[in-house]
């Protein structure tokens, strides 16, 4: 069952985060969906603008509603992950999306906010909510890249002033994560005190973690032990931390790259060890039980695990 991105937030806001992921083809859908069964848990599907340039917009739309089929006692949302404006208002005018996020991060102060309150009018109209981005975090995520030197927290004060001026209804904020692989090092982790001092501005306002990936030392290591030649020093997100981000109002938390991880891991040890092969739905059946452990290992942490009867109460 499809439901509006508020919905879930209503019921996630100081009791677990919504785990949101990235899909791009029919394997990850299927085991996306099987993990979020598998744990009992709501969740949202993100599709970027590369998603709907790879996989065809319509083809996407096709395999969730395929999905929902499938899997008739799952409830989600559907979201755009960091549009742009003109990607933001093709989703608005569809009619198949929960919610959109547009990502005017990279804009000064009131130049983001002008953009933003744009995309927020034209999306309260259709009956969608809007995720914004304040501050920037570092790494690349397709088509974005931010160097690490140019990155930088959200600052409370602007976020409470940026809320209130676009009148988004999520914010994604930057408290130390970063898109891709290499998120930290030695003992750095989240930024806790920021977190708070913006939830003390924004009381019972949902806030977002990008770049949430835990980047498993075990995954990179058995993608190079298959031939893979990722920087073994790839950290990311401690997944203990989640929990204490969720009573401070982070209810969404985005994790791509550890996906992406369980993917190549999977593809390359099938090879390895069946160097004759050539049915790719092999790997593919494997890839889908794998990638549905790990989401349902994801919820875990998040919390989100066994909150689907909770959630459909409240939707219903």
């Amino acid at each position: 069952m499809i439901v509006t991105t508020a919905q879930l937030f209503d019921v996630a806001y100081g009791n677990f985060a919504v785990g949101a992921y990235n899909i791009n083809n029919m394997e990850q859908t299927l085991g996306l969906f099987r993990g979020n069964i598998q744990s009992q848990a709501p969740f949202i599907i993100q599709i970027s603008k590369g998603a709907r340039k790879y996989a065809e917009v319509k083809m996407l739309e096709a395999i969730i509603r395929a999905a929902e089929e499938i899997f008739p006692d799952s409830i989600f949302a559907v979201h755009l992950d960091h549009g742009d404006e003109e990607t933001c208002y093709s989703c608005i005018d569809s009619g198949f999306y929960s919610s959109v996020m547009i990502d005017a991060s990279h804009h000064v102060l009131d130049e983001n906010i002008a953009i933003t309150k744009r995309v927020v009018e034209r999306a309260h109209d259709a009956g969608l909510s809007v995720e914004a981005e304040l501050g920037m975090l570092g790494g690349v995520e397709e088509d974005i890249q931010v160097d690490e030197k140019h990155a930088m927290l959200t600052d409370p004060d602007e976020a409470a002033e940026f809320v209130e001026r676009s009148g988004c209804d999520s914010l994604a904020v930057a408290i130390g994560t970063s898109h891709g692989a290499y998120k930290f090092s030695g003992s750095q982790g989240l930024h806790f005190d920021r977190i708070a001092e913006i939830q003390r501005r924004l009381p019972n306002f949902p806030l977002v973690m990008h770049g949430s990936s835990s980047v498993p030392a075990e995954e990179v290591a058995r993608i190079n032990a298959a031939g893979g030649t990722m920087d073994p020093s790839a950290k990311g997100v401690d997944e203990d931390e989640f929990a204490r981000a969720v009573p401070l109002g982070v209810t969404k938390v985005n994790i791509d790259t550890d996906g992406r991880l369980v993917w190549t891991r999977v593809h390359r040890e099938f090879f390895r060890d069946a160097p004759d092969a050539f049915d790719f739905r092999k790997p593919g059946e494997v890839f889908v039980q794998a990638y549905a452990d790990f989401i349902a290992h994801k919820n875990e942490k998040l919390q989100s695990a066994g909150q689907l009867e909770t959630v459909r109460k409240a939707v219903s």
